[in-house]
């Protein structure tokens, strides 16, 4: 598991995590309550704080990474108003174009 909250964890890796906290927690409850059972629980409590952490920082940075790119684009478009109209009108006869084959 790591645990240096600079490294940047794929949505793939996230839930690998997620899905063996799942399968440790189904063992527990599968498990007979032994004395041990309380420190497993508290262990599985802790990782998955962080796994929910590291959850909430992907999603922030995915947000802001949406959010700069929304930036971009309106300035793109508000600098080259004409030029982005164009290029807008051929993507979309191009999608038309490519659907309207598929459909035949």
């Amino acid at each position: 598991m790591k645990n240096d909250k600079d490294i940047l964890y794929t949505p793939a890796e996230l839930f690998t995590e997620m899905q063996a906290l799942v399968a440790e927690a189904q063992a527990m409850m599968a498990d007979t309550v032994s004395e041990h059972a309380a420190d497993g629980l508290e262990a599985l409590r802790v990782r998955f704080a962080a796994v929910q952490e590291r959850f909430t920082e992907a999603y922030a940075q995915g947000r802001k990474r949406v959010i700069a790119g929304a930036k971009c684009t309106d300035e793109a478009i508000r600098a080259n108003p004409y030029q982005a109209l164009a290029i807008a009108a051929g993507v979309s006869l191009l999608i038309g174009v490519l659907v309207g084959r598929r459909t035949r």
